[in-house]
């Protein structure tokens, strides 16, 4: 059985505002990569990856977070994630991801920055 994952893009300007919805895992990260890569074609100035409504996310999700903010870096874009519930956050911590990503609270602040 397939884990349950939603993607909802909106753009506002120059922004791209991507909100992941449910478990980021093996069986989902295909969808979200070729999204991302979609999104990227379009040339954004801020990526910006909402965490905020994610149950889960497992090993495959930090390598697409961390290949997403590796291609922005090399582009010159901006790569923000919008900070996830305690289980996500955690990840990043162990993982010591939330020292080098930059994430925020508020999607809303990233309009026009």
């Amino acid at each position: 059985m397939a884990s349950p994952f939603d993607l909802t893009i909106h753009e506002r300007g120059d922004v791209v505002h991507a909100v992941l919805r449910g478990e980021l895992d093996i069986s989902t990260a295909p969808r979200l990569e070729d999204e991302l890569k979609r999104i990227e074609a379009s040339g954004p100035a801020i990526l910006a990856l909402d965490l905020s409504k994610l149950d889960f996310m497992d090993s495959t999700g930090l390598r697409l977070v961390l290949s997403a903010d590796a291609r922005a870096r090399e582009a010159g874009r901006r790569f923000v994630l919008v900070r996830g519930n305690e289980m996500v956050q955690r990840v990043l911590r162990v993982t010591r991801l939330d020292e080098r990503l930059e994430i925020v609270e508020d999607p809303g602040a990233l309009v026009g920055a």
